[in-house]
């Protein structure tokens, strides 16, 4: 028996405008919403697709009462897939997010940022083809 990863779960203050921010990131698009949540992705999941095999996970954006009070214990990493990095975190930091310091220190090969609700996430190495000249 198993389980499959199907949605990771985010708590905050504004469901649309979070998910709208993610959407904007990721190039997901919303699949579902309901009273207070909101569910993106790169996909429509069915069943039939999830116990076949392990799908990429959508988020779920679920509106809740309280704000946020501490440093998350688990965050999104993002790799830039055409572009570097430092054009990637201007890009963000135009749709909202912000530069953060978790502790992480200078020097580090990734940046670290906070989506318009404060929840931390890293921007790390691109993945984009380097141009290399042939001598």
């Amino acid at each position: 028996m198993t389980s499959r990863f199907t949605e990771l779960t985010v708590d905050c203050q504004d469901p649309e405008g979070l998910a709208a921010f993610w959407c904007k990131v990721l190039g997901f698009e919303v699949i579902d919403r309901s009273e207070g949540k909101v569910e993106i992705g790169s996909w429509v999941p069915t069943v039939e697709e999830v116990r076949a095999r392990q799908m990429p996970p959508t988020l779920l954006f679920v509106r809740v009462p309280e704000g946020r009070t501490a440093k998350n214990r688990l965050h999104l990493d993002v790799s830039p897939v055409d572009g570097s990095t430092e054009d990637e975190v201007a890009r963000l930091l135009g749709l909202g997010a912000t530069r953060t310091d978790v502790g992480q220190g200078a020097g580090r090969s990734w940046v670290v940022m906070a989506d318009p609700e404060g929840n931390e996430f890293c921007v790390l190495r691109t993945l984009a083809p380097q141009n290399r000249s042939v001598s």
